[in-house]
C-alpha cells in the first residue's frame, strides 16, 4: 500500500465526512474556483462516493442574483464575501457566510512572456486587446480596474479592455488569441497549462482585497450533505488544495471569528 492510499484509508475511518448521507447538492461558484473546487469534490467523493454533487461556475454577481430569483443552488461560493453577505442580510441564506480565501490577480498571457512586466507595459504598442471580467458583477474584474486605476492607467488603457462575462471567459479570451493579455485569478493561471513565465502576480496593495466566502442557501437548510462539504472546506485537505492554487487562508482562530487575518 502507498502512502497516499494509507492516508486515504485512515480518512475514510476517522473522518466524518465519510459517513455523509446520500443526497444532492447543486453548488453555485465563482469561475476563479474552477480547478481548486474541481479538486476538492473529487477529494471529497474518494470518502463518500454517494454523495451527489454538482458545480456551475459564473460571475459572484450574476449568481446572487440568481439565488435572489430562486435559482436552485445550495451552497454559493463567491468570488467576494459582500455577495454572501448581501443574501444573508435579505434572508436568503441557512448559514452566516464565512471566508474560505483571499484571492489574487495575476497578468497571463499565452502570446507574451509577461513575467516581468508592470501594469505600465500594458500601455505598449503590441497589447491591442485586455481581457478582464465585467467589473459590473465580477469581483476580479473589478479588482483589475480597481489596480489600473490605482496606477492611473485605467482611462489610457480602457479602450483596449475586452470583456468577459467571468474570469474564466477572460482567460480564455487570452488563451485563444482573442486579447494579448488577462488580467485574471491566480488561481486559474496556476491551473492552466501555461507556464509560470507566462503570468504576473500584481501588487495586493493596488486593490481592495479579494476576500472570497461562501453560504449555505435556505434551500438548502435541511440538506445534510450541504452542511457536510462545508464543512469539509474547512479541513486541512481542503485548506491545502486552496493554498496550491494560490489562495492565502485565514487562520482557524479568524476563520471562527469571520476576520480578516493570515497566517
Amino acid at each position: 500500500m502507498t502512502m497516499k492510499s494509507w492516508v486515504l484509508a485512515v480518512c475514510l475511518l476517522v473522518l466524518p465526512w465519510a459517513v455523509a448521507a446520500n443526497e444532492r447538492i447543486t453548488i453555485a461558484a465563482a469561475s476563479d474556483l474552477r480547478f481548486a473546487l474541481n479538486d476538492i469534490v473529487d477529494q471529497y467523493r474518494q470518502w463518500n462516493p454517494r454523495a451527489n454533487i454538482q458545480v456551475i461556475y459564473g460571475s459572484s454577481g450574476k449568481m446572487t442574483t440568481q439565488i435572489m430569483h430562486g435559482a436552485p443552488y445550495d451552497i454559493f461560493f463567491s468570488a467576494d464575501i459582500a455577495f454572501p453577505q448581501q443574501l444573508a442580510a435579505a434572508g436568503f441564506t441557512a448559514t452566516t457566510p464565512e471566508i474560505y480565501g483571499i484571492g489574487r490577480i495575476v497578468l497571463w498571457s499565452a502570446r507574451h512572456e509577461v513575467s516581468d512586466w508592470t501594469l505600465q507595459d500594458l500601455l505598449n504598442e503590441n497589447v491591442r486587446r485586455i481581457a478582464i471580467a465585467q467589473p459590473t458583477h465580477a469581483p476580479y474584474g473589478m479588482r483589475a480596474k480597481e489596480a489600473l486605476q490605482s496606477q492611473d492607467l485605467w482611462a489610457q488603457l480602457e479602450h483596449k479592455m475586452v470583456y468577459g462575462e467571468n474570469i474564466a471567459q477572460a482567460a480564455q479570451m487570452a488563451q485563444s488569441g482573442a486579447a494579448d493579455v488577462a488580467i485574471i485569478a491566480l488561481a486559474l493561471a496556476k491551473g492552466s497549462q501555461l507556464s509560470a513565465r507566462d503570468y504576473k502576480l500584481i501588487d495586493a496593495n493596488l486593490h481592495a482585497p479579494l476576500t472570497q466566502g461562501y453560504v449555505i442557501t435556505q434551500r438548502a437548510k435541511e440538506n445534510f450533505l450541504a452542511h457536510d462539504f462545508a464543512a469539509f472546506m474547512q479541513s486541512d485537505i481542503a485548506r491545502n488544495i486552496m493554498e496550491e492554487y494560490g489562495f492565502a487562508l485565514p487562520t482557524a482562530d479568524c476563520l471562527e471569528a469571520n476576520s480578516l487575518c493570515l497566517d
